[in-house]
């Protein structure tokens, strides 16, 4: 990637501590230490890292810039003690504030232009709550800190694996609370907002989208639902009356398939599970959470902290090193 070790590095939050995040921090930058491209720099306690990972080397710098400079020989660190240390796979609560608090410091830095991007090690919510914590999740939290600090933003959450890239229109709610939610306003602000960073990020200068419908068989003209009559389909006439490539909306049953995924360069889910179980089922370990809309580029590894196989030497890496990767290009993309 020419020119690209002369961007900012990513700045790595480290999440929930007791979690798989200092072991697969540790494995993705032995992964990545030769590529300036990716480089990044920590946002955590270096001792418990250290502790964490005994034959990976880190080093404590003082501005994220200086990751450059050490990335190929030990992992940069902005130290920043924990106020427990946690043994793996056990949380504790003292830590939680310290968690949200890195998310703080990193959009700090992401609008001082320190770092490229933002990449987030997996968090505990329900830590989090305990701790005051009032968010689904990084994706409408990222967009209150924006909000703070002047730019309110439409978020959407876009989950890549392999050569897919799915969009939930709805997210984190119960299923019998989608339909309600499921609005013409909603769909339009999502298909709008992916649009728009799949040119600025992705460099596809006229974006495909395919939009499914909520009901089996996308309704079957109203003989299964009228969503798509009622919502879906009106607010696809208004984007094709803004001169996006929209199609659909197609049944979900059928869309997923490689011939399909051929004809669009993302797609819209009138649900969570509709937009995550292929993905998933597509690139398990490799998938990415895209955090779009956002007045900075921000992506996470598509799963939990796995506090069950924490210290165990289990977790796989995969998903977190895409997610730096992605980042990086990500960046070079908006530079451009």
């Amino acid at each position: 990637m020419i020119g690209a070790a002369l961007q900012p590095p990513i700045l790595l939050t480290g999440g929930e501590p007791a979690g798989v995040a200092p072991e697969i921090t540790a494995a993705a930058w032995a992964a990545l230490r030769h590529d300036a491209a990716a480089t990044f720099c920590l946002l955590g306690d270096a001792a418990y890292w250290m502790a964490r990972n005994p034959g990976t080397p880190f080093s404590v710098i003082g501005d994220a810039r200086e990751a450059t400079a050490v990335f190929a020989d030990a992992v940069p660190v902005l130290h920043r003690p924990l106020a427990a240390q946690p043994a793996p796979g056990v949380i504790d609560p003292a830590t939680a504030p310290q968690v949200i608090a890195a998310i703080d410091e990193a959009v700090d830095l992401a609008f001082a232009g320190a770092v490229s991007a933002i990449v987030t090690n997996p968090i505990n919510k329900d830590a989090l709550y305990a701790a005051g914590f009032r968010h689904q999740g990084h994706t409408d939290y990222l967009a209150h800190l924006s909000a703070r600090h002047g730019s309110p933003v439409n978020e959407v959450m876009m989950l890549v694996g392999g050569d897919l890239r799915a969009v939930p229109v709805t997210v984190h709610i119960p299923l019998a609370d989608v339909p309600r939610a499921l609005t013409r306003e909603a769909i339009l602000a999502q298909a709008r907002v992916t649009a728009r960073d799949l040119r600025r990020y992705f460099g596809i200068a006229h974006p495909r989208l395919t939009f499914t419908g909520l009901n089996p068989h996308a309704g079957e003209n109203g003989a299964m639902g009228r969503e798509e009559i009622d919502v879906i389909a009106p607010a696809l006439t208004q984007l094709r009356a803004e001169g996006l490539d929209v199609t659909g909306p197609v049944s979900a049953d059928t869309a997923f398939h490689p011939e399909a995924r051929a004809t669009y360069d993302a797609i819209l889910c009138m649900y969570h599970d509709q937009a995550l179980i292929p993905v998933k089922t597509i690139d398990f370990h490799g998938g990415i959470n895209v955090s779009l809309g956002l007045p900075f580029i921000c992506t996470s590894p598509d799963h939990g902290t796995a506090l069950g196989i924490a210290g165990k030497g289990l977790a796989r890496p995969d998903s977190l090193i895409a997610a730096l990767r992605l980042a990086a290009q990500m960046a070079h993309a908006a530079r451009d």
